[in-house]
């Protein structure tokens, strides 16, 4: 339908080594790529535009590879993801929304045993737009000490007839996560959820 047009990416990655209690051995890694990419739908009104998810599919899963690399680790060492979009003033909120099974799609292939549905954020906006990308555990979605997110945002994109498209993954639960709830040890992984 339409090329991935890429003006450029940008990688974020925090390393943690505590969040005001006792420091860890291990720091958790939180990482984002963000792609500012040319949005072929930009100023018009397009009603066919499912066909970009198609192409947007190896784009993904490219993205998902880099972003592993930058974090340092191999897929199985993931345990969290999320993803989102920033889409430029020219476009319109579903554009962000074809994002949801390629990004998605392209870190559930790569992770082994991800079976949570990846939680999304998008929004419209100008150059410097913020957004809290949402994160959760791959395997289940109710593993409360993996419920966390990453702020992403690039001073000049997206451009009115840009969109940033954005993964995120994390090493590992917040650094000092003791808010209850179900445990990776207690994860049962038939449905994605418990």
């Amino acid at each position: 339908m339409a090329p991935v047009e890429v003006r450029k990416f940008v990688t974020i990655i925090d390393e943690i080594f505590h969040e005001g209690g006792p420091r860890v051995a291990r720091p958790a890694r939180r990482g984002a790529l963000a792609a500012v990419c040319a949005n072929p739908f930009a100023g018009r009104y397009v009603e066919h535009i499912q066909g970009w998810m198609d192409d947007l599919r190896p784009f993904g899963d490219d993205m998902a590879r880099r972003l592993v690399a930058a974090l340092g680790v191999e897929p199985k060492d993931i345990e969290g993801y999320g993803k989102g979009a920033i889409i430029g003033e020219a476009g319109e909120i579903e554009h962000g929304a074809l994002w949801h099974n390629p990004g998605g799609f392209a870190m559930r292939d790569l992770i082994p045993g991800s079976k949570a549905i990846v939680p999304s954020a998008k929004k419209v906006g100008g150059p410097g737009t913020r957004l809290d990308v949402p994160i959760t555990h791959v395997r289940a979605a109710y593993v409360r000490s993996h419920f966390d997110a990453i702020e992403v945002g690039i001073a000049d994109a997206p451009r009115a007839k840009e969109i940033v498209f954005v993964i995120a993954m994390t090493t590992g639960p917040r650094v000092h996560s003791r808010s209850g709830g179900l445990e990776v040890a207690a994860i049962k992984g038939e449905d994605g959820l418990r």
